[in-house]
């Protein structure tokens, strides 16, 4: 690894005798899954970037802003064979995007040899910001959510639970979060199963949750295509949330698992960032704008894009248009604003995220369902990192 690093490294130093119109525009690479299992998420996330794009210009502190595409097919070795073409073939200035967490921990070790600005619009895993000090996050972490949720649990009654989470790094970040809040709070685990990340049917998960007959489960699976495919797992089997409390992050009760779920959601608790719902004047021109241009709402992958540009431009403002990463970090650092998901800034001395999480009960609003904020916890940092102090 040290010898493949020492090389890219003289790679970088060679870009650096580049021409100076290499440099005119500042070049942000986006690194994405715009094929296989998270295509829609990433189509979600551009389409975030474009739209933030579309209102604020493509300039910023005199210079223009490039965007270059690249599809990783949610391949970690390609995420990172792209990174490198991006930094020396590309010149490219920032690095961005990053659907999964393997992606986003397969580029950290060049954003940090090369000193490029890496901004992660997705990726929730708490340690991904710790593997290069260029590095912000503007999406979640996993424990924002879920330790707030295990105690929102215990608090509310809830003291018998099972944990149903995907078996890779979010999975277990979201398991051992949730599971550690509750068991803290006086909650008992009873059962726990990790399911293949490649899951399509659910039902055998399901009906093995249903046979220990639980208070509730807490659930955890990437956006994209699976949560509807869990929703019509839970349809089949009959699993009753009026019986069996089911909790999780807010991608089980999407727009589409909501809809593939029908009544049977009503009850189903979440704790998350955003929601197309949320209530503020801030999102409703969000949501307005975003369904105007695309003709759909948005999701967490949207307002990940939409703040991962707001969290560039602003940087470069702070910079005057400097695009090194040296700069650009030192500006993001402390960084506030008002995003559609509420007051948002990026941690100081982690360089993640700080924001509201809400906890939602899926009910019917005017014959729709709708994630209802029934009660939030304001300013949370990732607690992993909160730890470590």
């Amino acid at each position: 690894m040290r010898r493949t690093l020492t090389a890219f490294c003289w790679l970088v130093c060679l870009c650096a005798l580049a021409p100076a119109h290499a440099q005119e525009a500042v070049k942000v690479g986006l690194i994405m899954t715009y094929s296989g299992q998270f295509t829609d998420a990433a189509a979600q996330m551009d389409n975030g970037v474009k739209l933030y794009m579309k209102q604020h210009g493509d300039t910023v502190a005199g210079r223009k802003i490039e965007i270059i595409r690249r599809d990783t097919g949610g391949a970690p070795d390609a995420a990172k064979r792209l990174a490198q073409e991006l930094i020396v073939r590309d010149h490219a200035d920032i690095l961005a995007g990053f659907v999964i967490t393997p992606e986003a921990l397969a580029v950290a070790d060049l954003s940090a040899e090369a000193k490029k600005f890496m901004v992660v619009m997705n990726a929730a895993t708490s340690i991904i910001t710790m593997k290069s000090p260029y590095m912000a996050r503007v999406s979640v972490t996993l424990p924002q959510n879920c330790e707030q949720l295990g105690t929102w649990a215990f608090r509310n009654g809830i003291r018998k639970v099972y944990t149903m989470v995907s078996d890779y790094a979010p999975g277990h970040d979201a398991e051992a979060s949730f599971q550690n809040a509750f068991k803290a709070a006086g909650g008992e685990i009873i059962g726990a199963v990790r399911m293949p990340v490649t899951t399509v049917d659910f039902s055998p998960f399901v009906q093995r949750v249903k046979d220990q007959d639980p208070q509730a489960i807490f659930v955890f699976i990437p956006g994209g295509s699976q949560p509807p495919a869990l929703a019509k797992a839970l349809v089949e089997r009959g699993l009753d949330p009026k019986k069996i409390k089911v909790m999780g992050q807010g991608e089980i009760t999407d727009e589409q698992a909501l809809a593939g779920m029908g009544d049977a959601a009503i009850g189903i608790i979440t704790a998350f960032h955003y929601d197309y719902n949320h209530q503020s004047k801030a999102n409703a021109d969000f949501v307005r704008a975003y369904n105007a241009e695309f003709k759909r709402n948005p999701d967490l992958f949207s307002i990940g894009g939409y703040d991962g540009m707001h969290l560039i431009y602003e940087a470069l403002k702070k910079t005057g248009g400097k695009a090194d990463g040296e700069g650009l970090i030192a500006a993001a650092k402390g960084m506030t604003w008002e995003s559609p998901r509420g007051p948002m800034s990026i941690d100081p001395e982690t360089r993640d995220v700080v924001q509201t999480v809400y906890i939602r009960r899926v009910e019917k609003v005017n014959s729709q369902l709708r994630n209802v904020e029934i009660e939030k916890f304001e300013n949370v940092k990732d607690p992993v990192k909160a730890r470590m102090k």
